[in-house]
Parts: structure tokens; C-alpha cells; sequence
């Protein structure tokens, strides 16, 4: 019996690894479907194919691999474009199949027919129409190869009836993908001026994205060579943040403590693997960069250094030709300045918050942090739940993760993520904290979870409003406006979708009735009706805070609490030796 196009797509999955298809069936993706029911992989069955897209992103970012979500034609092509957006700008490996209309009837403005070539153009490394079994096949192939080499999402547009022909044999599809990211070293031209700069320079400050992982050893090696004050972007946070001994905190709109101040003041600002894009944040002047993308580098800030490897290979390279500094002044100043600013907002954040009511967010999230699990997986809407992860989420053993986002922006991202992630690690604690505005957006995938019985912990800050909305229009001057809604019961909500529920109104309740939900192995939303007031805003807002998010007005309207991070800062003060 000879195989369908459908089945040959499905086959080559297989053998590439891929477990699971996150998608929603219908009409033309029909016979693909029917190749997946046949086969080893588990479809998992979501309400809106936005939350395929954004569940393979996250699935693909946890294990690293291959994955793979799917869409019908016309409207359920379009459904993925959020969430491939998102996965596009995260790295993340997936592959879309978007199912289009019978080939026959593409450019004669038939039912539901769209331009996928077209739509998906911006938010794919790879985009293409298959137009025979023949074609599709290399197709195929090229579509996984770019994605897995780091390009991006890939997409493969099938119109059904290609689906029902017979294959052909096509020995591309043997081929071993290559999916090995590598290793640049830089140019010795870069390097040397690098090196120079650095050796030049008094004081030295760098700050860490997600182009660090792997290289924390390095990181570590080169500030204590140069007496660097570490900081991060929220990208780099649950990389390099951890028991670091120069940590000065956070930069941006969510940042906290001395890393801004450290930035700013230090003679030389080396950007280690980040595109931070908020260049309100950044000095302009003596700044070097490395990244493996040379496409990155100068366009946040002007970069009078630039180098173009990956992080790890560049600080080895350069590292022995590096003159160790001796004055450690600049490195302890920030530690205190750190310590200092970070005492400062403790306080507030902590006294009596456990009999306020409604809930201080910032409570909560604090508590949320100390009982989850060491290895426990973070998703995190859009919002001011960005602001409490950022501050209050740590990663005391090195080993949990936090995805959110970070780069594309968009509110409901959240319980998407915690399924793809929960599908691809059922051994580990998954917790979604969802603002209730995100989590109100695509809440039908609460029926997901049930169906797949997968133990997300949705946890939800239930404040009734679109607090980060709220703190926008307050910092420009203009009224706040539509940013608030009725109150809405999601314990009862999920409880009608069985699952399993708490709400929490009590915060003297909150840390025992919070750990016995998270305790349980099964999906639990844990309702937590908390203050809508609470958006880290200051006592006096000024003319300047006003007028929009200046430098200074940003790091002031979200000068909140920080949590066990004190903790860390307090220990490196008392590792900074005696005159």
C-alpha cells in the first residue's frame, strides 16, 4: 500500500524525535490528523490555535528540541500568528504546518483563502508553499534544518489534497539534521581592541541577557580578574543572577538595585549576549558588545567595541591577556549602592503585609518563590506579573526557568506556555502566574489542561484591573480609563471546567492554602484576589514621572521590593574585605 504525503510529513516527524503536535483539526490539515492518529505522536487538543504556536515555543525551549504545531486553513492559519510570533523573537525551534485550500482553487478568492506566504513572512526564518509531494518533501526538509539551525520558527503551507497524493521517495528526508549551535570565537582584530579597552579602563561594568547561558563560569572568572559589578537584563536573570557575588540587579522598567548606577558610571560597559532594546537605559559613550550575531551589535546604543562571538569562546579567548585589576573601589561601592537601594524598598514590601487585605501582590509572589519547587518551571503574563517575577522569582539552585514574552509583548502568553512546557517536562512543577486580564483572554485553555490532565499550577493575580495599563497611563498624564473590570470568580470558573480550585482572600491563609495546592499532582488554579493599588508606584509622582518614562521616572514608578534577593546582596557586602 503506498503512503500518503500526509503520512510521509508525519513519518519524518517521528524520526526526528517529535512526541507530541499541538493543534486543532478541521477540514483541509484533516488528513494530516488522520497520519498523526495513526502514529506515535500525541496530539494535543487546543481551543485556539494561538496557544499551539505559543505551547510548541515553550515546549521547544524547555527540552531544546524539535517542535511541531498545526492549523486548518484561512482562520486557523491566521489563529497562530500570535503565538509564532512570540516563539519567532523567543529562538525557539518550531515547525508549522498550516494547512491551506485545495491548490486548485488558491487566487480565485475562495472560501476562508488567505496568503500564508505572505502572513507568516514576518514571523518565520522559513516560509513556504508545498506544491507537489515531490516539492514538499525537500520542503520539508529545509523547513526543520532551518529552524533547528537557529532561524527562527519554520512553516510549511500544505493544501489539503497535496496531503492525499502519493509519496515519493525523497532521500533528503534522510538526512541528519544538524542542529548544533556554534561556536564563534572572535576576530583576534576585535579581540585585541577589546582587551585593550578593558585594560584601559578603571572600572569596569557588564551586563548579562540570555546569550550568557552556558558561559556563567566565564562571566564569573572575568569579573573577579577586572572587579565587575555584574548585572542583567530580565533575560539573563535565572542565568546569571543566582549566588553571584558582584550581582548589582536588574536594568530596565522591571529592574531594581545599583545595576543601572553601574552601568552609567562605570568607564567601560561591556553588553555580554543581549539585545536589551531599551536604550533609555543604556549609556552612550565607552560601551562594548558581544554577541554570535553581528546583526545586534550597535543598534540599542553606540558600541565603540564591537565583537562578534559567543560569549563563552570570547571571555576564554581574551580572558588570559586581560590585566588583572587590583582596585576593587568601583566593584564595592555598587555592592553597597545595591545593598542600600535594595534595604531601602524591603521594608515597605514586607512589614504587616500579612494582615492587608486585599492581598499585597508582592506578597504573594514572595511566598510563591519560597514554595515552589527548586527545579519548579515559571511562565509568566504579560503585565505586572512581569514585575513580580522579576523581582520576587529567583533561582536558588540554578535549575528552574522562567519563559514569558519578553520580546514580543503580548498579554495571555502564559497558560499557553505552562502546557507546552508541562507536556515536555511532566516530571517537573510547571506554575503559570497569569494576570486575570491574560488569563480572561484565552481562559477556554483551562479545558485543555483538563482534558490532557496536565498539573499546571495556574496561579492568578486577581486584582480586577489591567494594572500595567493602569501605571502607563498614570506616568503620561492621562486619566486611567477602561483599565478596570467586575470582579471575576476564576476558582468557580475552573471549578466548572474540573479542575481543582482555591480562591484566597485571607493573606494570613496564603502561604498554607498556596502550598497544599501546589503540593498536589494534578492541574490546580489558585485564585489570589489580590490589591489593585499596588503597582510599585511612589508616594509623590512628579512633574517628570508625568511627563513619561524618562530614565529616572522609570526607575522610580517601579521602585518595588525585591524579595531573598536582600539576602544575596547582604552576603556579598560581607564579602567585601576589610581596610
Amino acid at each position: 500500500m503506498s503512503q500518503s504525503f500526509a503520512e510521509q510529513i508525519v513519518a519524518s516527524l517521528e524520526r526526528q524525535g517529535v512526541t507530541r503536535i499541538f493543534g486543532l483539526v478541521g477540514d483541509s490539515l484533516n488528513p494530516i490528523v488522520d497520519a498523526v492518529r495513526r502514529s506515535s505522536i500525541e496530539w494535543i487538543h487546543v481551543r485556539n490555535e494561538e496557544v499551539g504556536a505559543f505551547a510548541a515555543g515553550a515546549h521547544s525551549l524547555v527540552t531544546g528540541e524539535l517542535a511541531v504545531c498545526a492549523a486548518s486553513c484561512g482562520p486557523g492559519n491566521t489563529h497562530l500568528i500570535q503565538g509564532l510570533y512570540d516563539s519567532h523573537r523567543n529562538g525557539a525551534k518550531v515547525l508549522a504546518i498550516a494547512s491551506h485550500i485545495p491548490s486548485l482553487q488558491i487566487g480565485s478568492d475562495f472560501f476562508q483563502e488567505t496568503h500564508p506566504t505572505q502572513i507568516f513572512g514576518e514571523c518565520s526564518g522559513y516560509c513556504e508553499l508545498i506544491n507537489s509531494p515531490s516539492q514538499g518533501a525537500r520542503v520539508l526538509h529545509n523547513a526543520i534544518q532551518s529552524t533547528m539551525a537557529g532561524r527562527g520558527v519554520s512553516v510549511i503551507v500544505v493544501p489539503g489534497d497535496i496531503t492525499t497524493e502519493d509519496a515519493v521517495p525523497a532521500p533528503e528526508l534522510n538526512s541528519v539534521i544538524s542542529a548544533h549551535r556554534p561556536i564563534v570565537f572572535p576576530h583576534p582584530e576585535q579581540a585585541a581592541k577589546l582587551v585593550q579597552a578593558i585594560n584601559d579602563a578603571r572600572s569596569v561594568t557588564l551586563f548579562c541577557g540570555v546569550g550568557c547561558a552556558g558561559a556563567r563560569e566565564q562571566v564569573f572568572a572575568l569579573a573577579e580578574k577586572i572587579k565587575a559589578p555584574v548585572g542583567h537584563a530580565l533575560g539573563g536573570k535565572m542565568l546569571i543572577q543566582h549566588d553571584n557575588p558582584y550581582d548589582v540587579g536588574m536594568s530596565g522598567l522591571l529592574g531594581y538595585g545599583a545595576c543601572f548606577d553601574a552601568c552609567d558610571e562605570a568607564d567601560l560597559l561591556i553588553l555580554l549576549g543581549t539585545d536589551f532594546p531599551y536604550n533609555d537605559f543604556l549609556p552612550s559613550g565607552n560601551v562594548a558588545q558581544v554577541d554570535i550575531n553581528g546583526a545586534h551589535i550597535g543598534r540599542r546604543t553606540e558600541v565603540k567595541y564591537p565583537v562578534v562571538g559567543d560569549v563563552k569562546a570570547t571571555i576564554e579567548n581574551i580572558l588570559p591577556s586581560i590585566e588583572e585589576k587590583a582596585d576593587r573601589s568601583f566593584l564595592d561601592k555598587m555592592l553597597k549602592e545595591h545593598a542600600k537601594k535594595i534595604e531601602h524598598v524591603v521594608e515597605a514590601y514586607t512589614s504587616n503585609i500579612e494582615h492587608h487585605t486585599p492581598i499585597h501582590p508582592e506578597y504573594a509572589a514572595d511566598i510563591i518563590d519560597e514554595l515552589a519547587a527548586e527545579d519548579a518551571i515559571f511562565t509568566v503574563d504579560t503585565g505586572m506579573c512581569n514585575v513580580w517575577a522579576a523581582r520576587y522569582i529567583n533561582n536558588p539552585t540554578g535549575n528552574r526557568t522562567m519563559l514569558g514574552s519578553f520580546r514580543h509583548g503580548t498579554m495571555a502568553n502564559a497558560l499557553p506556555q505552562a502546557i507546552g512546557a508541562q507536556a515536555a517536562a511532566p516530571e517537573r512543577q510547571v506554575i503559570s502566574m497569569s494576570g486575570d486580564g491574560g488569563l480572561a483572554m484565552l481562559m477556554g485553555e483551562l479545558l485543555t489542561v483538563k482534558l490532557h490532565q496536565l498539573p499546571v499550577k495556574t496561579i492568578v493575580f486577581n486584582n480586577s484591573s489591567l494594572g500595567m495599563v493602569k501605571l502607563e497611563m498614570l506616568v503620561e498624564g492621562i486619566p486611567e480609563f477602561a483599565t478596570d473590570h467586575e470582579e471575576v470568580n476564576f476558582a468557580a470558573i475552573a471549578e466548572a471546567c474540573g479542575i481543582r480550585s482555591v480562591r484566597i482572600t485571607d493573606p494570613a491563609k496564603l502561604r498554607s492554602e498556596l502550598g497544599a495546592a501546589l503540593s498536589l499532582d494534578e492541574p490546580v488554579l489558585i485564585d489570589i484576589v489580590t490589591d489593585p493599588n499596588a503597582l510599585s508606584i511612589p508616594p509623590d509622582i512628579t512633574l517628570e514621572q508625568v511627563m513619561g518614562f524618562s530614565k529616572a521616572a522609570a526607575r522610580t514608578v517601579l521602585d518595588g521590593g525585591v524579595g531573598r534577593m536582600y539576602d544575596l546582596a547582604m552576603s556579598n557586602l560581607r564579602n567585601i574585605p576589610r581596610p
